[in-house]
């Protein structure tokens, strides 16, 4: 997996037992291959862009597949585990564009769309194991937005008999899974996207501290001060008053998105100290406003936080001062390590297309549509 921070390639080699709600998962090895400078190059160059070189990526698309399919084979060897020994791999890409219809609004194209770049076929052939890939176009087809995804696996490993839970990704843009108890009508899980998580602070450390590639625990954001204006005017998107469940992506949540609030507020002048406060205090008022929306003024929920914001104690800070009567842990307390937590999803969603049925959650509202993801690619 890898995700819109461009941090790396998250690798688990997870064992699976069964499928559908007896789903047993065990996580033998996790690591994070860091994504080098030119790696991170190649993919900005067409990473939520509306205008790139079609040659560009056409020659990125088998280039990260072969990368993906190196780094596995790394790991594999590291962990000295033959790679005959592995049944699949499930290879999310690299998320370059995320489209829905509500936020394209393109009468001509009266569609969702999403495009993930590191082609299986490549990943399949250089490692010699099947692959499955392109996980969130049958999502698409099946009537969804194409994101997230979290709500199949977060149903199949992590609902309970005693509590309902909020499982809280807090990536580049942060999702969170709403699970009911398990003895409770499962139509009423659903995942939905609520704003920018990491993207917005990161790209602003990178910005203006071209030595960093984030805000390390928030220190900076401690430090600063939150601007109310600019804050109000970064809360005033249509994204934020529509119902939820809903998607988005850093094709809105970008530079330009903080850089017209500044130039409307003034505030381009700003300290990167007090940028970032506000910044923190934006992802999560998203979180709290689309859980505001889904469940009431004071919703009560177990939540639980995966994601490189879960290693952020201002922004944690700030979430449990929104949902005061919501308690806050990360995924390490149900047993799931938060870093592999997206990596292990997918996993599940390759064990299921191929030995189980569409996970169906209920549809409506929902908008998680029973269907098996994942295109399957031979080695020979």
């Amino acid at each position: 997996m890898s995700g819109t921070s461009l941090d790396g390639l998250d690798v688990a080699l997870c064992r699976v037992q069964g499928h559908g709600p007896g789903t047993r998962l065990e996580l033998e090895q996790f690591r994070t291959v860091p994504y080098s400078d030119e790696v991170r190059g190649r993919i900005r160059e067409v990473f939520a862009r509306d205008q790139v070189s079609l040659e560009h990526l056409t020659l990125l698309n088998p280039w990260l597949g072969r990368l993906h399919a190196r780094l596995v084979l790394d790991c594999l060897r590291e962990w000295q585990v033959p790679p005959d020994a592995v049944d699949l791999i499930a290879s999310h890409g690299q998320t370059i564009y995320h489209a829905p219809q509500h936020q394209h609004q393109r009468p001509d194209f009266p569609l969702n769309a999403t495009l993930q770049l590191g082609d299986g076929d490549h990943v399949a052939v250089l490692t010699g194991i099947i692959t499955l890939s392109d996980f969130r176009q049958k999502h698409i087809a099946g009537g969804g937005e194409g994101a997230p995804l979290a709500a199949y696996g977060d149903y199949l490993l992590l609902s309970s008999a005693t509590e309902e839970r909020l499982l809280l990704n807090l990536g580049g843009i942060a999702n969170f899974t709403y699970l009911p108890r398990a003895s409770q009508d499962a139509s009423t899980a659903f995942s939905t996207d609520t704003g920018p998580g990491n993207t917005l602070l990161d790209a602003t450390v990178r910005a203006q501290r071209p030595t960093m590639t984030y805000d390390e625990d928030g220190r900076l954001a401690a430090a600063g001060h939150v601007h109310e204006g600019l804050l109000a005017a970064l809360l005033d998107h249509p994204f934020f008053r529509a119902p939820v469940p809903k998607t988005t992506g850093p094709e809105l949540f970008s530079p330009a998105y903080l850089h017209q609030a500044q130039e409307q507020t003034a505030t381009a002048a700003l300290s990167l100290e007090d940028t970032l406060a506000t910044l923190t205090e934006f992802s999560a008022l998203g979180v709290a406003r689309a859980a505001i929306q889904a469940f009431g003024s004071r919703p009560e929920l177990a939540v639980y936080m995966s994601g490189g914001g879960a290693h952020n104690p201002i922004l944690q800070a700030a979430l449990q001062r929104h949902l005061p009567g919501c308690r806050l842990a990360t995924t390490q307390a149900l047993g799931m390590l938060p870093d592999a937590k997206e990596a292990i999803l997918f996993a599940v969603l390759a064990n299921e297309a191929v030995a189980g049925q569409p996970v169906s959650l209920g549809a409506g509202r929902q908008r998680v549509p029973a269907v098996s993801m994942g295109k399957i690619s031979l080695p020979g």
